[in-house]
């Protein structure tokens, strides 16, 4: 665990995903769409990607892909991601952790 909280202490936006997961390639597309360059663990090609995943699992991360972080905070999956984003709540929380400028 004590990994995982690190690795989301490095930027504003951090994206624990899977080169395969369609849901984890939305969200990315999301952030990037907003001006937000979000760093990307992709689970599946990293070291310890399996140790990681069962960390994020532990978190209350179910999936365990995407988990979204923001601020230091974990945030959600694809399902909380996008109804912030559709309650336009997304932007000003990513604004407050200075992921992006307006």
């Amino acid at each position: 665990m004590e990994r995982v909280n690190n690795m989301v202490a490095e930027k504003p936006v951090v994206i624990f995903s899977k080169s395969s997961c369609c849901m984890s390639h939305a969200i990315k597309s999301l952030f990037c769409e907003f001006g937000v360059n979000p760093v990307a663990y992709e689970l599946d090609e990293i070291p310890r990607g399996e140790e990681i995943e069962q960390a994020l699992l532990g978190k209350g991360c179910n999936p365990a892909v995407p988990a979204v972080f923001i601020g230091g905070e974990f945030v959600g999956g694809a399902n909380e991601i996008m109804s912030l984003h559709l309650q336009r709540s997304l932007r000003p929380m990513l604004e407050r952790a200075g992921a992006l400028w307006t």
